[in-house]
């Protein structure tokens, strides 16, 4: 019996208006009435998933969340770390000069000053908004060299973004992980944080056993925790690259693709 599903939201558990279906909320409730843990991993910070815990009801102290693509593990009510693995601003101003460099924008999440970049851009107003977020302007080369980054990231419409990837040393990728989480976002985050390994610390420290473990996703920073899982689900509507790793492909985001998994190997099972 499975005993913990890691949901990621954007393009999983969210349709493609950003809200939660009625069959996705059953399903959900349903196999937490059975005992089920339920987790939210997301790439998102805390406060973009705030809404969505308290409308599935999974705020309390007995509930967990993965944000910042799992660099951050808590329990959601009393903020309790399970576990934490950040950059600094030495990265942040390495990151942040390569991306001028390449000539496309980045914007980073501090635990002290939030979400923080050099200048306004399409891309960090879309992140603000869908999180709720104030935007803080800081030059990156100013930072505190040990200031604590959830992650950093570099921005840009696809094109001008997959430029910019193809560029990219390939030294970058031993330093940090490095996940295309949507078409104009890249992310940077330690070598040591992912949200596979995120997931694998919520299980280890439920004592809930790898193969007791579902995980579903549709883009490149859900690889990990779909290759981790014992059942890893790509969504109808996730990259090839992500179908093509997982155990089994469900329905889409919009056809509340989760609520079928969990029926079909949870409640029905």
């Amino acid at each position: 019996m499975y005993k913990l599903v890691a949901l990621d939201m954007d393009g999983t558990l969210l349709n493609s208006d950003g809200a939660i279906s009625d069959l996705n909320k059953q399903a959900i409730a349903a196999a937490r009435a059975q005992g089920v843990c339920v987790v939210l991993a997301s790439g998102r910070p805390i406060e973009g998933m705030e809404w969505a815990l308290k409308e599935l009801n999974m705020d309390s102290d007995n509930d967990f969340v993965l944000s910042y693509n799992a660099s951050l593990v808590q329990r959601v009510a009393s903020k309790e770390i399970v576990r934490s693995q950040t950059l600094i601003g030495r990265d942040a101003k390495a990151i942040a000069a390569i991306a001028h460099d390449l000539g496309v924008h980045v914007h980073a999440f501090s635990r002290r000053q939030g979400l923080i970049t050099p200048a306004h851009n399409y891309y960090t107003d879309h992140e603000a908004k869908i999180n709720g977020l104030t935007i803080t302007l800081a030059d990156f080369s100013e930072l505190d060299d040990n200031e604590e980054i959830m992650k950093v990231m570099i921005i840009d419409d696809a094109e001008r973004l997959e430029a910019a990837i193809a560029q990219l040393s390939p030294a970058l990728y031993q330093q940090y992980t490095i996940v295309r989480s949507a078409p104009f976002f890249l992310e940077f985050m330690h070598t040591n944080s992912n949200k596979g390994v995120g997931v694998k610390a919520l299980a280890d420290f439920l004592n809930i056993k790898q193969d007791e473990v579902i995980a579903m996703g549709d883009a490149g920073n859900d690889h990990h925790m779909i290759e981790f899982a014992g059942l890893g689900v790509a969504m109808g509507n996730a990259t090839e690259e992500t179908k093509a790793i997982a155990n089994y492909v469900t329905d889409t985001n919009n056809n509340s693709g989760v609520a079928q998994v969990i029926e079909k190997f949870i409640l029905n099972a």
